[in-house]
């Protein structure tokens, strides 16, 4: 079962996602505002005969209903507010307190503050925390890259804290070639600075990513997940969130993978994690 802290735009588009890819026999949509998060869970349960899909799906108002659950994802309040700063952490370590081992799966776009903090203040291992509204940005970086190349199928890293990013052009990839053999620097340097203005991403953005990464903590996954995690001895720093490929599977990060960046994109990437440390 998946548990979606908050029946807000983001938590409703998470919980349509993950229903219709049918990957999990179950979602449980939690929100103080228990009548809105009922109706949102109706909605979606009843588009199942229509796009196919028959995952269970149930609301409540008691948060204490996500300690059981396999996956805990946190989203937004049903007033469109996120679940981040004091009360986030407050929310965590209730959950936390009530013995939960699930993995926590943060998709708001201001949660990088709560994400360190869970790990750092509540001791919450670093390997049950990951963050996936800057993922969005790595479909993001693909299809822009397509759009200079004239076809899809761009395999590019990002790195970064949000909502800074580090993009790996030195080693992406289309076709079995080198992106930088194929499209010019400064067109390359124009996506890297219009990336921050794509922050943050939208509701359905963030979705998709957020249900596959999710999926990926439950059943594993063949792939690598671009999302925050806190670095633990990685790139020589401790207790600090960055956006890396991760391998995901058995409810945690089973390992943080650093692109083959540059040297400069990695001095880029370590300025940006040496500037948080401070």
């Amino acid at each position: 079962m998946v548990a979606i802290l908050g029946a807000g735009p983001l938590g409703a588009a998470i919980a349509h996602k993950l229903a219709e890819r049918a990957r999990v026999r179950e979602i449980c949509l939690i929100d103080e505002s228990a009548a809105v998060a009922a109706g949102k869970a109706l909605d979606i349960r009843q588009s199942g005969p229509v796009d196919g899909y028959d995952t269970r799906l149930s609301a409540t108002g008691d948060v204490l209903a996500a300690a059981g659950a396999d996956a805990i994802v946190i989203a937004d309040r049903a007033d469109g507010s996120e679940w981040d700063g004091e009360s986030g952490l407050a929310l965590v370590g209730r959950l936390a307190r009530a013995g939960t081992r699930a993995p926590f799966v943060f998709a708001g776009s201001r949660q990088l503050w709560l994400i360190e903090a869970a790990a750092r203040e509540l001791k919450v291992p670093a390997d049950r925390l990951i963050g996936t509204a800057s993922s969005a940005l790595v479909n993001a970086v693909a299809a822009l890259a397509g759009v200079e190349l004239g076809h899809t199928g761009v395999n590019v890293s990002v790195g970064g804290r949000p909502p800074g990013f580090v993009i790996g052009w030195s080693s992406a990839t289309v076709g079995g070639s080198l992106v930088t053999d194929r499209v010019p620097a400064h067109r390359l340097l124009a996506i890297s600075r219009a990336l921050p203005k794509l922050w943050p991403p939208g509701a359905q953005a963030i979705a998709a990513p957020t249900a596959l990464a999710t999926e990926a903590l439950i059943s594993g996954s063949r792939r690598l997940h671009h999302a925050v995690t806190v670095l633990a001895g990685e790139l020589g720093v401790s207790g600090v969130g960055v956006m890396l490929p991760l391998e995901l599977g058995r409810g945690r990060v089973l390992q943080r993978v650093v692109p083959s960046f540059s040297p400069q994109e990695k001095t880029e990437l370590l300025n940006s994690l040496q500037d948080a440390k401070h």
